[in-house]
């Protein structure tokens, strides 16, 4: 075999075991091959920081160093890991690389099943955006310019704690403004649940509806990049498909990416600077950020 054939077979593996290695979640060897590079990215990283009372009410913020005079996007991301795992520590690369485009990425943790059932993993993303909201402009970040963002189970989060308005509304405090939703290999429409863990974090099963973010589509939602891979077996790209033909369907606008050769943790590996070339995941981050937004 030639050498340079061998050496993209070896790339190839390699880039396929992290990709392997995020999506379960479990593998230390993946987190670390894509969270090297990004302790040396152009931002500055603020960690740890509380945004509610209970140990999971942590996050970390990512500046980049430097910081325009006009003020930036700011995008949330949700880990995924099934509404049962995973730490925003694990997902240093993503902060990385939105810092890298130029926006303030807010990364927190959240208080995971069984601890919590629903809602109380979906009252930790509300709390945390209202955070974000607040304290945007002490990172140069505008606040009317917030997107929500998640892979997986975070996905799911984003979306849902955006159209169904009761979350926010739960506060006394105002809802922030959503600029825009980005989800990657996100779950949307879900039913039946078929695994016993998921029935109990989602139930009742008269709640199980509630579970479900196209249930709550509106005329009104925000924008939406929907991002999935065909090849996703953990995460039906059904799910993204059927979510954006329900609010083009309401006039919402939203931009629908399948990325015909993906995985399930391609959307999210592919920020990564290892796997970057794996799918175009940044690249449509970006374009969608940049468009315009009715004033």
């Amino acid at each position: 075999m030639p050498a340079d054939e061998a050496g993209r077979m070896s790339r190839r593996t390699a880039l396929a075991g992290l990709t392997a290695m995020l999506a379960t979640g479990c593998g230390r060897l993946g987190f670390m091959a894509a969270n090297v590079p990004a302790a040396f990215g152009a931002h500055r990283r603020h960690p740890d920081i509380s945004y509610g009372a209970d140990p999971q009410h942590r996050l970390d913020v990512y500046v980049p160093k430097n910081v325009p005079v006009e003020p930036l996007p700011m995008v949330i991301f949700w880990h995924g890991g099934r509404w049962t795992f995973g730490d925003k520590a694990d997902y240093r690369f993503v902060g990385a690389a939105l810092a890298e485009l130029g926006y303030v990425a807010v990364l927190p943790n959240y208080r995971h099943y069984p601890d919590v059932k629903m809602p109380g993993f979906m009252d930790d993303a509300a709390r945390a955006g209202r955070w974000a909201a607040a304290h945007a402009g002490e990172y140069g970040a505008d606040p009317q310019r917030l997107y929500l963002m998640g892979h997986s189970a975070g996905a799911h989060m984003a979306a849902l704690v955006t159209l169904d308005e009761r979350y926010f509304a739960a506060s006394a405090q105002p809802a922030p403004p959503i600029a825009g939703v980005i989800g990657l290999s996100g779950a949307y429409d879900f039913l039946p649940l078929r695994e016993a863990d998921v029935q109990d974090m989602f139930g009742p099963p008269q709640n199980y509806p509630d579970s479900q973010p196209i249930n709550f589509v509106r005329t009104d939602a925000p924008p939406m990049l929907l991002v999935h891979g065909l090849e996703d077996d953990t995460v039906s790209p059904k799910n993204s498909r059927n979510l954006a033909v329900a609010l083009s369907a309401r006039g919402v606008p939203v931009s629908l990416k399948l990325y015909p050769k993906g995985s399930h943790a391609d959307t999210v590996a592919a920020l990564s600077l290892p796997a970057r070339g794996r799918a175009p995941t940044l690249a449509d981050i970006e374009a969608f950020v940049r468009q315009p937004r009715p004033s």
